[in-house]
């Protein structure tokens, strides 16, 4: 068994080799656990981390669980709020592509600077040759 609901707002993947090998190509086009892990966490499933284990202590037997606010048993009208979460250029705020601007501008300042200083010490050690 690699699936399992436990109290109806979480799921568990038990033996996550056999996971990836067994259950994964059916339903996805690969068999990676960690590209499995990673769409779980853009769509806002976390993994639980119990107590116990102090967040630092991998667990013994190889059981991961994961979770998600609308993902509940019994529950299937939330389903449709799970989405994928999406980082758009409209979301930065303009305040902050100024501020980048300024940061470019300054940059390619002082390489300019710089430029001018590294031609007058080559100049001035041509000169001492």
């Amino acid at each position: 068994l690699f699936f399992f609901f436990q109290s109806g707002n979480s799921f568990h993947v038990f033996d996550q080799g056999q996971f990836a090998k067994e259950v994964l190509p059916k339903y996805f086009k690969h068999n990676n656990m960690a590209s499995f892990v990673r769409q779980l966490n853009m769509y806002g499933f976390r993994k639980v981390v119990h107590i116990e284990q102090g967040g630092l202590v991998k667990p013994e037997k190889d059981d991961t669980e994961f979770q998600h606010p609308y993902f509940i048993r019994g529950q299937e009208h939330l389903l449709e709020n799970i989405k994928r979460k999406v980082t758009s250029v409209s979301s930065i705020k303009n305040e902050d592509i100024k501020v980048r601007q300024d940061n470019v501008t300054k940059l390619l300042t002082d390489i300019q600077v710089m430029k001018g200083k590294q031609e007058s010490m080559d100049s001035k050690l041509m000169a001492m040759k």
